[in-house]
């Protein structure tokens, strides 16, 4: 009997998929087990691309195929879930299996909750995630830091504080803590993250806690949903995963982790937010930085929550077409509409030609929020604070007059 709450040692069967994958291969089986047992239509994943620096999203129906997505990407910054809202019709006529980080998960929730995306028909994995590294910022870091090609890394990882590489020749570790002192190491968004174990997800995966003679050959699951805790039993039954009970030191380790993680964090905020300044001075830097912006929406386009039928930013009578610097009138738009949902995803601020901030203002307002409301954006189905209007009223609304404006400003 496997329910909610239950944690495991897992690991595969397959000897094989045990070489190629990492922590016992647990994950990659389940999203194979999921596939063959006909229990999702599709497996929605990440593999690498033409290196290691370089992940793309795949969608894979043969579970053969599901090898190729063995392993992690620390170096590889995408976000799922609007993936799932573009490309998979929101999973509303396909069931899918998909590999989760903590933004991943979070974005889904608050598409969800927007009906942009069926929660019921995805299954969600979960994996630990102490933070990914932007893959100019690794190459750079592996050059001048680690004094090594980064074309001759053939693996990479972050484990018990240090990023890792193997090379061509050897292996080395540098603590993330220096690393980012000295500008280096993780996205900003990453180090000011709080949700490291996914939870929220059917099952959380990680290696935080695999001790004695499973460490590294094996993963630590925790089942978080009834619908988890059926994968995991179904996948054991049917003898492609193999689980024993954690060892107790082991899950007292995996909780002093998790809270290290969150001082980090903590830390990473106040340095961050002090940075910013409060009042009119937090203004005045807000509009300085974004006065670079040129207004290519990469912002908009990689927003998780960004879905809107006619985006306002559009709109010559509020954000004047064709001229730069842009009217602040595109960053308060922005902002006004997400700020209360923003899961600190950081692809704004990444996907940003023009190198502003983008992540660090909306984290800001929406930890201001948090305080004043308590809301707390993707763990839950709760509504945001500004959720007034459903989509598909805007739509009926859109299609009746031509604006999905509830008021008529120029009355």
């Amino acid at each position: 009997m496997v329910k909610k709450g239950d944690m495991f040692y897992a690991w595969t069967t397959d000897a094989e998929l045990a070489k190629k994958a990492e922590c016992g291969g647990a994950v990659t089986q389940l999203l194979k087990f999921a596939l063959e047992s006909k229990a999702v239509d599709a497996v929605l994943a990440v593999k690498k691309g033409a290196d290691l620096y370089d992940a793309v999203p795949v969608v894979i129906t043969d579970p053969k195929e599901l090898d190729q997505t063995a392993g992690s990407l620390h170096c590889g910054t995408l976000l799922l879930s609007k993936y799932v809202m573009r490309y998979l019709d929101g999973a509303n006529n396909y069931r899918i299996a998909m590999t989760v980080k903590g933004c991943d998960m979070m974005g889904l929730y608050e598409l969800a909750k927007r009906k942009q995306v069926n929660l019921d028909n995805i299954l969600m994995i979960g994996v630990n995630c102490g933070g990914s590294v932007s893959p100019i910022t690794a190459r750079k870091m592996i050059t001048e830091k680690f004094g090594v090609d980064p074309n001759k890394v053939t693996k990479e990882e972050i484990d018990k504080g240090q990023f890792i590489i193997e090379y061509e020749g050897g292996h080395k570790g540098i603590s993330i803590d220096e690393l980012e002192e000295q500008g280096y190491g993780r996205r900003t968004n990453c180090r000011r993250c709080k949700l490291k174990v996914t939870r929220q997800a059917d099952l959380a995966c990680g290696n935080w806690g695999v001790i004695g003679d499973k460490a590294g050959k094996a993963t630590f699951i925790e089942v978080c949903s009834e619908k988890g805790a059926n994968l995991l039993k179904a996948a054991t039954d049917a003898g492609m995963i193999k689980t024993q009970a954690p060892i107790p030191k082991g899950i007292e380790i995996r909780a002093k982790v998790e809270a290290a993680m969150y001082k980090l964090s903590d830390k990473w905020r106040k340095h961050d937010f002090e940075g910013l300044g409060t009042g009119r001075d937090r203004l005045k830097k807000i509009v300085s930085e974004t006065s670079r912006c040129i207004k290519c929406y990469a912002c908009i386009e990689q927003c998780p929550i960004c879905y809107c039928v006619e985006c306002s930013t559009k709109k010559p009578y509020l954000v004047e077409p064709g001229k730069l610097p842009v009217n602040f009138m595109f960053h308060l738009i922005r902002f006004a509409h997400i700020a209360d949902s923003c899961v600190n995803c950081g692809q704004c601020e990444e996907n940003c030609p023009m190198e502003i901030p983008n992540s660090l203002f909306m984290h800001a307002q929406q930890v201001e929020l948090e305080k004043m409301f308590g809301h707390v954006p993707g763990i839950d189905m709760s509504l945001p604070l500004l959720a007034l209007v459903e989509e598909r009223e805007e739509r009926d609304r859109l299609l009746a007059t031509g604006s999905d404006q509830i008021f008529d400003i120029f009355k």
